[in-house]
């Protein structure tokens, strides 16, 4: 999910960690555009584990490192970013991969180049507008045995929580791709309208 950090987010750190906490969400990522400062906010004030993430901006689509402990800059090729993901000792993913909408995924040509540097596909996006996308990207996934996690690409406190992965408690990095493969992707696509809050 985003925070204001993202120039498209409009939820404060603050808001993130108690609303949070209200809808019974045990860890989150916090995936912002090109910074890693919104997960570092949200990591200070949540009483739970909060993965600190980044949605990077490439030559060739996004990208989704987690676990990271700095920011990847935008702009470079994606093998590049991938490499400077791992150097760090984070995960690479692909974000809806499949979005025939959004301008910004990755596309599949450089999806089937990248697959086997990936640790994860988005197998579901809640902000997709075709439910189908998302089947595509779990089909990716299962044919690549990639992992799957599901998002919520909430830009807003509406969308919060809309998608989820049920696993075992979150221990780090280490164990999160084990739980991650026994994990059940659960939740529902947001509404159209969530697309006229961001850009």
């Amino acid at each position: 999910m985003h925070t204001s950090y993202s120039v498209d987010g409009c939820i404060s750190p603050e808001t993130i960690a108690s609303l949070s906490q209200k809808r019974g969400l045990g860890a989150l990522a916090i995936t912002d555009h090109n910074t890693i400062a919104g997960a570092l906010a949200v990591c200070e004030t949540a009483p739970f584990p909060v993965i600190v993430g980044e949605e990077i901006s490439t030559a060739d689509g996004e990208i989704l490192g987690l676990f990271l402990e700095e920011r990847v800059p935008r702009n470079l090729p994606a093998a590049e970013t991938l490499r400077l993901i791992k150097e760090q000792g984070g995960l690479a993913g692909a974000p809806h991969p499949c979005d025939r909408l959004r301008r910004e995924s990755i596309g599949r040509g450089v999806l089937e180049e990248l697959a086997d540097e990936l640790d994860f596909v988005e197998g579901f996006n809640a902000r997709v507008t075709c439910g189908r996308d998302n089947h595509l990207a779990r089909e990716f996934a299962r044919r690549r045995a990639l992992p799957c996690t599901a998002g919520s690409d909430a830009h807003s406190a509406y969308e919060l929580g809309r998608a989820y992965v049920e696993m075992d408690r979150l221990e780090g990095r280490e164990q999160f791709l084990e739980n991650l493969c026994k994990g059940r992707l659960g939740g529902g696509l947001s509404p159209f309208w969530v697309h006229f809050f961001s850009i």
